[in-house]
Parts: structure tokens; sequence; C-alpha cells
């Protein structure tokens, strides 16, 4: 009698379901900035690319460079699964999410004093863009978001990131406070952005300018979750001249994070 089949484990199904996914996912990029930047970028598992004729002569030494054979189509009727209301430029690439490694690996000081930035629901992807542009810019490590409850990678995102996408690593992680914690075992000193705290964040730089630092950032509206908050080591807000200033998360990222590049000096990534 042939022995029976035994049934897999609840978690090796799910790992296996969650592997094939991964596998099976696949982002449309879009405009000829975001097409160029990720037809030029090595670490990029590329599938199909769309233009048309116009688009093709504006891109074509990134297209030779990348050993592409594009569809070239009528500009009319450029077919691919892509908002039609979004402002494309005649080029589409279809592409596989970038892989950026662990967060041990990414975020290592490695004998520095990085500077990291965490995001607690942030899912517009134009903000994600924005903030990706002002992290490569003021040379953060990474910016680092939960698999849910942020923004994916997207054609609007790499848009809006203007290039970014392809050179600044954007890690996802499953469990935001357990990467906090991770990173505070490294030695990260992380700070929480929320505009009701009593300190400022130029002081608070100012006293923990020689360390690994993490700023977290929380969606706007909501801000920090509660167990976000109790999990920083400090809370801190920006100083604004007016007693009611406000900032969108992706402008207050770009000015948290030129503060703390003025406070912790040059950094490599």
């Amino acid at each position: 009698m042939a022995p029976r089949n035994k049934k897999k484990p609840i978690w090796v199904v799910e790992k296996e379901r969650a592997r094939a996914a991964s596998a099976a996912e696949t982002v449309w990029l879009f405009g000829i900035h975001a097409v160029r930047d990720a037809l030029e970028n090595p670490m990029r598992e590329r599938l199909r690319l769309v233009v048309t004729k116009n688009a093709a002569d504006r891109l074509a030494d990134a297209i030779t460079k990348s050993g592409m054979t594009p569809e070239i189509q009528d500009p009319r009727k450029f077919n691919v699964p892509i908002d039609p209301n979004s402002v494309h430029q005649g080029a589409a690439l279809e592409v596989k999410p970038l892989d950026w490694g662990s967060l041990s690996e990414s975020c290592a000081p490695r004998g520095e004093n990085p500077l990291i930035i965490l995001l607690d629901r942030v899912t517009d992807p134009h903000n994600v863009g924005a903030i990706l542009r002002s992290a490569e810019v003021f040379g953060a490590r990474a910016v680092i978001a939960p698999t849910r409850h942020s923004a994916p990678e997207t054609g609007a995102l790499a848009k809006t990131a203007s290039g970014a996408l392809e050179r600044q690593p954007y890690i996802k992680i499953r469990n935001l406070v357990t990467a906090m914690k991770t990173l505070q075992d490294m030695g990260y000193f992380l700070i929480g952005m929320d505009g009701t705290a009593n300190d400022v964040l130029d002081d608070v730089l100012f006293v923990h300018n020689n360390r690994p630092t993490a700023i977290v950032m929380g969606a706007e509206g909501p801000g920090l979750r509660d167990l976000t908050k109790e999990t920083v080591d400090i809370l801190a807000k920006i100083d604004f001249a007016g007693e009611f200033g406000s900032l969108n998360v992706s402008n207050a990222a770009a000015v948290s994070l030129y503060a703390a590049r003025t406070s912790l000096g040059p950094m490599k990534k």
C-alpha cells in the first residue's frame, strides 16, 4: 500500500503562495525619465518596453544600453495597462520590483553614522516618491516602510521620484515596530516626528549627533501610531515661525532630512 501524502504545514503553504505571488508581480513604469533610469539600472529585471517612435528616438541610448527590443506603437493607440490619464510621454516599461536586500544588509552602520527614514502608513505614492527623491539628495541610506499600509512601487511613485526609485533603496518590511527595534539594536537613535512633541528636531539632533539616526514619519492626519510613538527614542517637532505652521509629509521629510544632514555632517550611503 502506497504511503499517504502528508499535508504541508500551513506556514509552508503560505510561504510558497507568497513567493509565487511575488514572482508574478510586475510594475509598469511610465514617462521618459522613469523609463530611461530603469533601462539604465543594471539591478532592474526588465520584461517589456513599449514606446512611440518619438519616445524611442529620445531613449535611443538607454534602449541600446539595456539590450531590449522595444515595441513601437502608434501614439493614438498606446496599448499598455496603465491609467489612460497617466502622462506616459509615449514610454512604458514593465519590470519586476527592485530587491534591495534585507534591513540589516542595507542599514548596518559599518563604522559610520548613517541616516535613514521610516514611514508609518504613508500610502500616497506621490508623497513617497517625493520622499525618495529627498532621501537621495540628502544622503539617506534607505527609506523603510511596511509591506502593508504603505505605497507600493508603482509607475506614479516612480514618476514622482524622478529616477530616485532606481537608486534610493526603498525597503519593505513585514512589521514596522519590529524593524525599529532591530535598528535600535544596531545602534540607531530613533526620532519620531510629531507636531505635538515638546522637543524641537534641531535641539534633539544637536544632542544626539554622533549616532546612526532614523527619522520616523507618520501619515498626514493620523500621524504616528501609538505603538510607533512608544517605540521611538524621542518625539520631536519641526519648529515653525508661525503659530499654526503645517507641512505635508513629503515636505516635512525633506526638512527633517536636511536638518539631520546638517547636524550629522556628510554621510556615505
